[in-house]
């Protein structure tokens, strides 16, 4: 099996999804030497999850799958170029290597543009469009003194 047959897989997902009203046009498989060992679709409109994005059902399926919070040696095929929180999510899970099939202008042609989302990331948060502001960092700044002073914590 090579790259192509798992994106395949990956897009077999997004159809899935669709076909049973569970989201949007998105699917994403995990494979770990060279099983799948997660599978996800877009499940955004039938959970009312905002979160639940094929890539982050899949990685959460693949964690649980796996008994681990990080994807080692895995790859994440996905239907379409991963969203900035996918992307997030992605990088945090920390796989070997991704590989998409639609591009995000592809996705924006659809009706899912990012576009606003990347451009409000590079923003400082004073100037992004949904308020944001920051209080109470010393209070907050103890925590991660706490953390950094912890001999038993688990590092990732």
């Amino acid at each position: 099996m090579n790259d192509e047959y798992y994106i395949r897989e990956a897009i077999k997902e997004a159809d899935k999804g669709i076909t049973n009203k569970e989201g949007g046009p998105f699917g994403a498989i995990v494979v770990k030497n060279g099983e799948i060992i997660a599978r996800g679709n877009n499940k955004v409109t039938s959970t009312n999850d905002p979160t639940a994005h094929a890539e982050i059902v899949a990685i959460r399926n693949a964690c649980k799958n796996l008994n681990s919070f990080q994807l080692d040696d895995c790859v994440i095929y996905s239907s379409c170029e991963p969203c900035p929180m996918c992307l997030g999510a992605i990088y945090w899970a920390r796989p070997s290597k991704l590989i998409f099939a639609a591009s995000r202008n592809d996705a924006s042609d659809a009706g899912f543009d990012d576009s606003l989302i990347y451009r409000e990331i590079a923003l400082a948060p004073e100037k992004r469009l949904i308020e944001t502001k920051q209080i109470l960092r010393d209070e907050a700044i103890i925590i991660f003194d706490k953390w950094i002073d912890s001999s038993d914590k688990t590092k990732y």
